[in-house]
C-alpha cells in the first residue's frame, strides 16, 4: 500500500552461553571464554520500521526475562508500536504460531489500519528484522556475561547503536533478499 509504514517484526532469544566467533590472538595463545552454564535467557521482539516515503528508519524493541513471548506480549508490543506510527501500517512477519494467536488476530481485526502479511514459510532471508539479530549477535560475540543484567545491558547498547544509525538499519534492509530499490 502506497503511503504506508512498513514494519518488519521478528522475535529472538539470547542466553548467557557465549557466542564464539573467530578472533585475532597472538600466535600460540588461544583465547578462552570461561562461563558458568545457566539456563537464564532474554527473549526479544523487535520491529524495524520504514516511513511511508522511505526517509526514516526506526527500531523498536522489547525484552522479557526467562520466558518466551506469548500472543498477549505480541499484542502489547503492537499496541505500543502503533502509538508511534501514524497512518496505515503494512506488517510483515514470519508464520510463527505466536502471530496467529487469538488475542493477536482480535487485536489486528480491531485495528484495520494494520495490514499483516506473512513471509513464505522457511524464508528468514526475506525478513530484514532477522538482520537486527545478526548485528546484535555480532556485538555480543566473544563475551561471557555473568548474569542477565549484564546481558541485557550489552544487548541494549548493541540495539541502541543500531537504532541511532540509519546506515546500519539500512544495511539490515539491504542484507535481506527482498527486492529493494530505495
Amino acid at each position: 500500500r502506497l503511503g504506508a509504514h512498513l514494519v518488519f517484526l521478528d522475535e529472538s532469544g539470547f542466553s548467557l552461553t557465549p557466542t564464539v566467533k573467530r578472533t585475532w590472538a597472538p600466535q600460540g595463545q588461544t583465547p578462552y571464554l570461561y562461563h558458568v552454564f545457566k539456563h537464564d535467557k532474554l527473549s526479544a521482539i523487535s520491529a524495524l520500521t520504514v516511513s511511508p516515503h522511505h526517509r526514516h528508519l526506526g527500531l523498536y524493541l522489547r525484552l522479557a526475562t526467562n520466558r518466551a513471548f506469548t500472543g498477549l506480549d505480541v499484542r502489547v508490543f503492537l499496541r505500543a508500536l502503533l502509538r508511534h506510527l501514524r497512518g496505515t501500517v503494512v506488517l510483515l512477519w514470519d508464520r510463527g504460531t505466536i502471530h496467529t494467536r487469538r488475542e493477536v488476530r482480535r487485536y489486528l481485526a480491531a485495528h484495520p489500519r494494520v495490514s499483516p502479511y506473512a513471509f513464505p514459510p522457511y524464508a528468514p532471508e526475506l525478513n530484514p528484522a532477522e538482520h537486527i539479530w545478526n548485528q546484535a549477535d555480532a556485538a555480543l560475540a566473544n563475551g561471557a556475561p555473568r548474569h542477565l543484567a549484564q546481558l541485557r545491558g550489552r544487548l541494549r547498547r548493541a540495539t541502541h547503536r543500531l537504532r541511532s544509525s540509519p546506515r546500519l538499519l539500512g544495511a539490515c534492509i539491504k542484507a535481506s533478499e527482498l527486492p529493494w530499490d530505495h
